[in-house]
């Protein structure tokens, strides 16, 4: 089971009613309002399922039809309670970093909406299942979602998905977007409410897509993003040169004459002098140690050079500088995970693996949304009924966050 027990939650039910009065301030009727506190007080509690049936029984002061009403039939608008959610935590926990994420939603019918045979990196398969993503505020001791969405696989595009559309009360004007689009439409959004990421981390899913790295960079974006060793680049003394021209026809365009390696074919060519041995975490399974390497090198992607070109109409162009990280730990025959960064170039190697690395805390706070605060739990197939589910959720565990920064000898992990 996951939760708190009833004694502790009742201990910090005031603040907790002050924290649901603040966040659901943006929901138009007192009811709402106080049926939103009881469903968090239900995500909350100690349980093995939170879905509504098992919360309301739990609860024992609200009826099992006022709480799904709340979550699947009533039309509260969820933005703005993320807005505010994101104001809060931002402001609270002063984040080192924003990581992007997604996480696999297990469905047993074909009629929740998003639902289909894919793979989920979190399952560690392909199954039935929804997709979600989100932006997340991360610091070395918490991390909490900002924002979320559901991914609309192709499929969902399809005429004979027309019927299961309506059904799902999916709007006419939400369609498939590659799980890294989603990511830019919900920087985007973010900020449209003054927000905007102090460095953005994300694994490989996300990174090696040049076309996103390239929306980081049109959006001025620090990052450092997971790559993978197969991806191509320029040593950062590459130049594009141009050949001579022949008097007729159209002038050579400048190019990079020499061929592209791979991150892998950079890293093992390496000195191994360059290799610093480094402290990336202390924590209750001791050091973690490492070897790294850091390089500056030229992203060298059809992606990368098309943008770069364009950029310069084609005259006097060079594909942008950025630091690669490598990391090769002693008892592996070779380099195991690869990172690009836009940061400046000087900042310290210490810097770039303190970044790259922080992903880990996310996976932490994803389990405790699973497993203690059922992210994963809700029954309902509606579009609308997704959301308000999952940013109910967020704002439980972003409750529960604060509360242990502000405490954490007393308040437990739920």
């Amino acid at each position: 089971m996951g939760g708190i027990a009833p004694a502790e939650l009742a201990a910090v039910r005031g603040r907790l009613e002050g924290f649901a009065d603040e966040i659901l301030e943006s929901l138009p009727r007192k009811d709402q309002r106080a049926r939103g506190e009881c469903y968090l007080r239900g995500l909350m509690l100690d349980g093995r399922r939170k879905s509504v049936e098992p919360m309301a029984q739990r609860l024992g002061e609200v009826h099992y039809q006022a709480l799904h009403h709340f979550v699947a039939v009533s039309p509260w608008d969820w933005r703005p309670v993320r807005r505010r959610l994101a104001e809060v935590l931002v402001a609270a926990l002063s984040p080192t970093a924003w990581a992007v994420d997604d996480t696999g939603f297990p469905k047993d019918g074909e009629h929740s909406v998003g639902v289909q045979r894919q793979y989920s990196g979190t399952l560690g398969k392909t199954a039935n299942c929804q997709l979600g993503v989100s932006v997340n505020a991360v610091t070395e001791d918490a991390s909490c979602p900002l924002d979320l969405r559901l991914f609309v696989p192709e499929s969902w595009d399809e005429d004979a998905m027309a019927e299961r559309r309506t059904a799902c009360h999916l709007p006419e004007h939400v369609h498939h977007r590659p799980k890294w689009r989603l990511v830019l439409d919900m920087l985007d959004e973010l900020a449209t409410w003054g927000l905007a990421p102090p460095v953005l981390v994300g694994d490989a899913g996300y990174g090696e897509v040049g076309e996103f790295r390239q929306g980081l960079d049109d959006r001025q974006l620090p990052y450092v993003v997971q790559v993978k060793g197969d991806t191509s680049v320029y040593p950062e003394q590459a130049r594009p040169t141009t050949a001579p021209y022949a008097g007729r026809g159209r002038r050579p365009q400048p190019r990079y004459r020499e061929r592209p390696c791979s991150l892998k074919q950079l890293a093992l060519a390496a000195d191994q002098s360059a290799w610093v041995d480094l402290i990336w975490r202390r924590g209750s399974k001791g050091l973690q140690r490492s070897r790294f390497l850091a390089l500056r090198v030229r992203p060298a992607g059809i992606t990368p050079r098309r943008q770069a070109a364009a950029r310069a109409d084609g005259a006097g162009w060079e594909l942008p500088v950025r630091w690669l990280l490598v990391e090769w730990p002693t008892d592996k025959a070779e380099p195991t995970r690869y990172w690009l960064s836009n940061l400046p170039q000087a900042t310290p190697m210490v810097e770039l693996v303190r970044l790259g690395k922080l992903r880990w805390r996310i996976e932490q706070d994803y389990r405790e949304l699973k497993g203690a605060l059922g992210l994963d739990h809700f029954e309902g197939r509606s579009f609308p009924g997704w959301h308000h589910h999952v940013t109910m959720v967020a704002v439980a565990h972003g409750f529960l966050t604060l509360e242990r920064l502000r405490r954490p000898k007393r308040m437990a992990s739920a």
